[in-house]
Parts: C-alpha cells; sequence; structure tokens
C-alpha cells in the first residue's frame, strides 16, 4: 500500500513538473505581466486542434464585467434556435428603459418608446457593448439567474451571475457577484468555434459579430498582424477614488497563421494598475501568446 501510493505521488510530480515545463518562455513573461497587472493576472490558452493549454492562476474567481455579454448572447440564439424567440421579434422599448450609459440604443432612440428588434439589440450588445440592450435581453431571458443555470449546464460550474449591468451601476460591491474562471470561458470560445451549442446560423452569426467587435482596440487586437482574425468581447469596470480597477479583461478566438485557433481568456482583478498599463498587460500577453503558438 506504502509502495502504491509512493509511487501515485512520484507520478504526480512529473506530471506536474512536464506541464509547468510546457512553454517556460511565455510563462517567464505571464508571471513578469502579472507584477506589472498591480493586480490579480489569470491566464487561459487552448488552441483546440492539439489539445495544448497554458494556465496561469487560473483557479481564482474573476470579475466578468461585459464579458458576460459573451454567454448572454450564446443563451439569446440558443432560444432563437429552440423557437422561444425570434431575431425579427420586436420588443416595445420605454423610455425608462434606456439609461445613460455606454449605450448605442440610447444614442439612435433617446426618446425610448419605440419598437426595437431582438436582432438590432443582439448586434449592439456584443460589437458595441450596449449595457441598455443587454439589461433588455436579460430581462427577456428572465434574468440573470437564468443564464447562470444555462451555462452551469453546459458543465460548466465555475460561473456565477446574479446582476445586471444596470444593477452594477447602482452598487460597486454587486459586480464582484458575476465571476468566473479564464477556463471557463476560454471552454465558451471552444464550444462556439466548433459549434456544439447553437446552430450553425446562429452560431456564425455570434462568431461575425465578435470579429467586428471593436470596443477595446488596444488590448488583444493591439499587436497582432493587421488581417488576423480576432473574434473577442472585453469587459472593464470603473475606477474607484483609490485608483482600484475591478475588472479588466478580453477573451477571443484567434485564428493563427496556420489555420489552427488560439482560444484565450485574460482577466485582470482588483488591480492598482492605469487603464494604459492594463490594457498593456493583455496586449503583450496576447502577442506573446500569438508568436508562441504561430511558431514565430
Amino acid at each position: 500500500m506504502i509502495k502504491k501510493s509512493l509511487v501515485s505521488i512520484i507520478v504526480l510530480f512529473f506530471v506536474i513538473c512536464s506541464v509547468y515545463a510546457q512553454h517556460p518562455a511565455l510563462r517567464s513573461l505571464i508571471s513578469k505581466l502579472s507584477d506589472n497587472s498591480a493586480g490579480h493576472l489569470g491566464v487561459f490558452i487552448k488552441i483546440p486542434e492539439t489539445g495544448d493549454t497554458l494556465s496561469f492562476h487560473n483557479e481564482e474567481h474573476y470579475v466578468m464585467q461585459s464579458v458576460f455579454k459573451f454567454p448572454i448572447a450564446m443563451l439569446v440564439l440558443k432560444q432563437v434556435d429552440e423557437g422561444k424567440l425570434k431575431l425579427d421579434q420586436k420588443i416595445f422599448v420605454r423610455k425608462a428603459d434606456l439609461h445613460k450609459t455606454v449605450s448605442a440604443l440610447y444614442d439612435k432612440y433617446p426618446g425610448g418608446n419605440v419598437y426595437i428588434t431582438v436582432r438590432e439589440m443582439l448586434e449592439d450588445m456584443v460589437t458595441k457593448s450596449d449595457n441598455n440592450a443587454c439589461d433588455l435581453l436579460l430581462k427577456l431571458v428572465k434574468g440573470p439567474v437564468v443564464v447562470q443555470k444555462f451555462i452551469n449546464g453546459l458543465g460548466i460550474t465555475d460561473f456565477r451571475m446574479k446582476v445586471n449591468e444596470n444593477e452594477m451601476a447602482g452598487s460597486w460591491e454587486r459586480q464582484y457577484l458575476n465571476w468566473t474562471t479564464p477556463s471557463s470561458l476560454v471552454a465558451l470560445l471552444e464550444m462556439t468555434l466548433t459549434q456544439k451549442i447553437l446552430s450553425e446560423k446562429s452560431n456564425n452569426l455570434l462568431r461575425k459579430w465578435m470579429s467586428e467587435t471593436y470596443v477595446t482596440p488596444k488590448r488583444i487586437r493591439f499587436f497582432l498582424p493587421i488581417g488576423t482574425i480576432v473574434e473577442h468581447r472585453s469587459g472593464t469596470s470603473g475606477t474607484n477614488e483609490k485608483g482600484l480597477s475591478p475588472g479588466t479583461n478580453d477573451i477571443a478566438t484567434i485564428t493563427l497563421p496556420n489555420g489552427n485557433h488560439l482560444c484565450i481568456a485574460v482577466m485582470i482583478t482588483d488591480s492598482y494598475a492605469d487603464d494604459v498599463q492594463r490594457d498593456a498587460v493583455i496586449a503583450k500577453l496576447a502577442k506573446a501568446a500569438f508568436e508562441e503558438f504561430s511558431g514565430r
């Protein structure tokens, strides 16, 4: 019995050593960038075609912010596939539903009291990070907890969603109620890439919108070669009077030159660095990962 236990410990030791021996230069850079982030940096990378992965402080819980608009879009499109909703379905939007926030809907319809299609709300939420569209869609699917149940039902357990955008804006502490891990988001990216959840039509539409998202151009996209296909969704919190920023994130599926895909999630929680420095951490990390897995 003792001999078997010893063998198991030795095997586990070599497995751990093998995992952490992979991509040593990239791991070293990520460690340095973690210091530069002045917060908690979490990273998960996977190449679905080869199964190659890299994890850095993935076990912590990271504030999602607008990254949660990606799983919300997945659920809405799933309900479209199931016939519960329609993309051309018109929703009556009152003036009271349109708050002064990051919102293309607010800019287009400041007076409210208009009918807006599910498609328009979805596209604005994904590509422009529209907070009003987000909350309207959440109301349509019966709230954040329903999104959590949907994601948990996919086998992703490290995912919690309790409040919408307007509720987060009303209370600093509430944003911490929406959290996940980088690997959970990469799992969703991989499911979208391999079309495991949505119909081909819905899946292609979501990926198209994510490839047209440019709300945080100085993060994952910034140092990548011109023309690289990047399907991403980011999330950004406010910064309090002490200089604390609870959430700075970007997740993406990047098409590599060899045709493989790099699914990556970079999340920075509770950082005291300014926005330029936080963006630079994500941009430099994405560039290094792109070069590492492209063989450049």
